[in-house]
């Protein structure tokens, strides 16, 4: 398996509101950039797209150090939250329905095909890349925002 590192960030104006998505994914000396946007969405959403399409980016099986400052994207993988959650049929404890259920199953079924280490990193500190991918997420939600859509 090839060993890939991914740095993923989502940005959102007002929360709910104009979002954008961006992913670094570096193999070797290779470097891939990944960017969207989208109209109306939060910045889970966004942290949560960044990396499903870093993970679909991929052409095959690959061990993944998956760098992200989202707390909440982390620990569902982390944590075991989405395990729980799969158990009770997209359910939380509470039995409430599962906020963002469509990424995160997305996103399960891109955990069966790698293998994924979540990395926690504080956003906005003095790391190159987590800075790097800030910036080019803040970019898609602006251009998304240009453009109108």
């Amino acid at each position: 398996m090839k060993d890939v590192i991914i740095y993923t960030d989502g940005s959102c104006l007002n929360n709910p509101g104009p979002g954008g998505w961006a992913a670094i994914l570096k193999y070797g000396k290779h470097e891939r950039v990944l960017s969207g946007h989208s109209s109306a969405t939060t910045n889970n959403r966004m942290e949560m797209q960044a990396a499903l399409e870093a993970l679909i980016a991929l052409k095959e099986p690959c061990r993944v150090r998956l760098h992200t400052d989202s707390q909440y994207l982390r620990m569902g993988f982390a944590a075991g939250w989405i395990l729980g959650w799969r158990s009770r049929n997209w359910r939380t404890s509470s039995g409430q329905p599962v906020k963002n259920q469509d990424l995160w199953q997305a996103l399960w079924e891109q955990a069966q095909v790698h293998k994924i280490q979540w990395i926690k990193v504080k956003a906005h500190a003095n790391n190159r890349l987590n800075n790097r991918v800030d910036g080019l997420a803040v970019k898609a939600r602006n251009r998304g925002m240009r453009s109108g859509r």
